[in-house]
């Protein structure tokens, strides 16, 4: 298992309370996770998206997606494995402000 795949299953183990749903299509755009109920996006970046070019990518992106309505949440791997309750914290009080 990837260090991606590791923090994936992570954050979709502890949030499906909030009925996230994996890998949503939001436009030509996929977010990692996305709460139809409070329009919340979470991404979780891997190492792929500190190559060149990918950061600009990301930009666009979470502005085309924000564009739609939806709020937007980014974490980091390193975020998730080494303060997974401080990340859990932050989106449970994104969810409970979007309400």
């Amino acid at each position: 298992m990837g260090f991606y795949s590791g923090s994936f299953i992570c954050i979709r183990n502890l949030v499906k309370w909030y009925k996230f749903r994996s890998q949503y299509s939001v436009g030509k755009f996929v977010v990692d996770f996305y709460c139809t109920e409070v329009k919340l996006a979470i991404e979780i970046d891997g190492d792929s998206h500190f190559q060149e070019g990918a950061q600009e990518y990301d930009r666009e992106r979470q502005a085309f997606i924000e564009s739609v309505g939806i709020r937007f949440l980014r974490f980091t791997n390193d975020e998730v494995y080494k303060n997974l309750e401080g990340v859990l914290e932050i989106i449970s009080l994104k969810v409970r402000e979007l309400r």
